[in-house]
């Protein structure tokens, strides 16, 4: 593997490429691996190759750790730079915040010195890490994609291996481009049928989550499957992949089909002519083998999801819009209603309550979850030529989807509606950048974490799709979106 563009085009380490046609039945998770592993210790853990390393401001941990080692990054071709996490989403000027702008020269200053393709603040191509990666053609099928970031589940959409890594693995990897890992259980989750209009992939995820619980799929490897699944475009995908790791699973992914491949083709960084003929014939072969064993496997309705939100402090805590705050009075299991008697103190709910009922202060369309242009696009139809009733803001996954969704007028919808229309970043779903839901506040968001204080302190947060945040802003309370989109018709 020799540069970005070679080495996309091949599903797995050379070398390794027979092990698919010599070794069935095999699931798609068990194909990469091994396609991906160097060596394996006698404690089990595993040595593989990474095809791809996103870094962002974040991660000068680990450029600290190689300085100090006075190492060099082993394969700078293959690693690449992000500004996402910190950065300001409002930058008519410098970063006021000394601190952060410290962090974004670090990144440029780091990644000049060692080779590294970045796409800065004053590069047209920045974006949201997880959103950039897929856009650029950096993401493909048969790849092992890591970055500092638990979210990284995302990439696996495409049918590549991919999962958040820690600073000191960050450092590991830009040393010798491999990684240390213990192979998880596989874990197949199939959604058959039809969705009903209103019902989006972010609905989908947030059931699954509530069957299985936000340790469910711990040690697991989740492959997504089934009618619906493959019903869904690559946005929708990546949405469920992204929020794979909340409910514990190591990683998420779609196998990868023509839906994936008409994706990749025409992308920068994405193979050409011929060499993408034969990357389409290599990722063609990944797929789990009909008679492939899972460790586990779940099954779900699309007929039977209706549009979702959460009431408490965990992705878990998750009921159909027309259901009641749950009594903890109720649950059987002690532990579970100590959490959930915490989680309805923290919100300031009431069991039994309404979940219609439940009044919001503000709005959140954005992160590496929900703000794609298919995204922004499902809100913006819910708000055209209506007013929210609190404020709101809008942040686009990337530079890129801000110019297209510029281009065809979603902004002037979002705006129009009485919310904010800023530029791309992490911005409010993490709360490290300026972008904070006040104390006490609570939010109607796109985003993948309701933890205490993930969008500042004191922030209440209820996760829901793009559409379903639109309807709450039009409501002032969390809403079903679905008379909403009747009226449209």
């Amino acid at each position: 593997m020799s540069n970005g563009r070679q080495d996309a085009s091949i599903a797995c380490r050379p070398e390794n490429r027979h092990l698919i046609a010599m070794t069935a039945p095999l699931t798609l998770f068990d194909k990469l691996w091994e396609c991906h592993e160097i060596v394996r210790r006698d404690d089990g853990e595993s040595l593989l190759w990474v095809d791809r390393h996103f870094v962002h401001e974040g991660s000068f941990h680990a450029f600290d750790k190689l300085g100090a080692r006075g190492g060099a990054v082993a394969r700078p071709a293959l690693t690449f730079g992000i500004a996402d996490h910190y950065v300001p989403t409002r930058r008519s000027g410098p970063i006021a915040d000394p601190a952060i702008a410290r962090m974004v020269e670090q990144l440029a200053a780091n990644t000049a010195a060692h080779g590294i393709t970045l796409f800065g603040l004053d590069d047209p191509r920045q974006g949201i890490v997880h959103v950039v990666g897929p856009e650029q053609g950096l993401t493909l099928p048969g790849l092992l994609v890591v970055c500092g970031d638990s979210h990284t589940s995302t990439h696996g959409a495409f049918g590549a291996f991919a999962f958040g890594i820690g600073a000191s693995e960050v450092a590991h990897v830009l040393t010798t481009q491999t990684l240390w890992q213990v192979k998880p259980k596989r874990m197949r989750v199939t959604v058959d049928g039809r969705l009903a209009p209103g019902v989006a992939a972010k609905d989908i995820i947030l059931s699954i989550i509530a069957r299985i619980g936000a340790n469910g799929a711990h040690g697991h490897a989740i492959e997504y499957a089934g009618s619906a699944v493959r019903g869904l475009g690559m946005e929708g995908r990546l949405t469920l992949c992204n929020m794979s790791i909340e409910c514990g699973a190591r990683c998420g992914m779609v196998a990868p089909d023509e839906t994936t491949f008409a994706y990749v083709r025409g992308r920068p960084f994405a193979p050409q002519g011929a060499a993408l003929d034969r990357a389409i014939a290599a990722w063609s072969a990944l797929p789990s083998d009909a008679d492939a064993a899972f460790d586990r496997e779940v099954a779900l309705d699309a007929s039977g999801i209706a549009p979702v939100v959460t009431w408490g402090t965990s992705p878990e805590d998750a009921l159909p819009i027309d259901a009641r705050v749950p009594d903890p009075a109720r649950e059987r299991d002690p532990a579970r209603a100590a959490a959930m008697r915490g989680a309805l103190d923290y919100m300031a709910l009431t069991p039994g309550q309404k979940l219609t009922d439940i009044r919001i202060d503000r709005v959140f369309i954005g992160s590496c979850t929900n703000a794609r242009i298919e995204d922004l696009r499902a809100a913006a139809a819910v708000l055209a030529g209506r007013t929210a009733k609190v404020p709101g803001l809008v942040s686009p996954g990337s530079s890129l989807v801000k110019r297209q969704a510029e281009q065809e007028g979603l902004d002037r919808v979002f705006t129009a509606a009485g919310l904010e229309w800023v530029a791309s970043g992490c911005s409010m779903c993490v709360g490290i950048n300026g972008d904070l839901v006040p104390p006490g506040e609570r939010c109607a968001s796109t985003t993948n974490r309701n933890f205490r204080g993930r969008q500042g302190p004191g922030a209440r947060t209820h996760l829901m799709s793009p559409a379903m945040v639109a309807a709450a802003a039009v409501a002032g309370h969390l809403a079903d979106v679905r008379p909403l989109i009747r009226e449209t018709r």
